[in-house]
């Protein structure tokens, strides 16, 4: 079972599109929307105890879907994802890949 985790600090302008892209994904490869979390961040403790590294970030069954950045410190702020496009939001790629891999396994 996946368990996947979109957490999110309010205000932020791009957790809205984040969470649809993993719908929507989720929704392709049968995954059912009930195994999608949305954790509101709302400090630094709170950035730190979950490993947070801005907002909007995704965790699939603990680990953050940005691999090259799982060894990053906790940011308790916006953040941009380094997938050839440096944007708010992860590609549908990246999100794909993630859920792929822990499927495969």
């Amino acid at each position: 079972m996946l368990n996947i985790t979109l957490l999110y600090f309010e205000g932020c302008p791009h957790w809205r599109e984040a969470f649809g892209l993993v719908q929507e994904v989720c929704k392709e490869k049968g995954i059912p929307e009930s195994q999608i979390r949305l954790v509101e961040v709302r400090n630094e403790d709170e950035a730190s105890r979950y490993g947070f590294l801005g907002s909007p970030s995704i965790q699939i069954n603990g680990t953050d879907i940005e691999k090259s950045r799982i060894n990053d410190r906790p940011l308790f702020g916006c953040r941009i994802y380094r997938d050839n496009r440096n944007a708010g939001v992860p590609s549908r790629a990246m999100i794909t890949d993630a859920i792929e891999e822990i499927m495969k396994k």
